[in-house]
């Protein structure tokens, strides 16, 4: 091979690599659903609130399991819970934004509650 193939092919290779990481970086940073933990109250032993945001796609619908712990960090209450499409007036970000309150049965008294994990549900289910 001449110098000038070589560099050529050193040339491709650096932005095919360039191009790979900058792909990889902004697909995971843009994900289809996200989460926050907002607070949660004991109403009794037997009954736990957690409160969240949920942000995704106004017209989607997700899905959030919500749970809560004793001081043992034991899971005594676990619920799945539906979040619908929202209307672009709910919100001041065009209805991705959503505060959500989920009640929740305990087994034993919860010493705190957090949302574990949200996805999108498949439309064509």
């Amino acid at each position: 091979m001449t110098r000038k193939t070589k560099r050529i092919i050193v040339l491709v290779a650096l932005i095919v690599g360039i191009a790979f990481a900058a792909w990889v970086a902004t697909s995971s940073a843009t994900a289809p659903v996200t989460f926050k933990d907002i607070g949660y109250s004991t109403v009794d032993g037997t009954q736990a609130e957690v409160d969240y945001q949920v942000t995704k796609s106004p017209g989607a619908t997700a899905k959030c399991a919500i749970k809560a712990m004793d001081s043992k960090f034991a899971v005594v209450g676990w619920k799945v819970v539906e979040i619908g499409p929202n209307q672009t007036e709910q919100s001041a970000d065009g209805g991705r934004t959503t505060v959500q309150r989920t009640i929740l049965r305990t087994e034993s008294p919860a010493v705190s509650g957090v949302v574990d994990n949200c996805w999108i549900v498949d439309s064509g289910k």
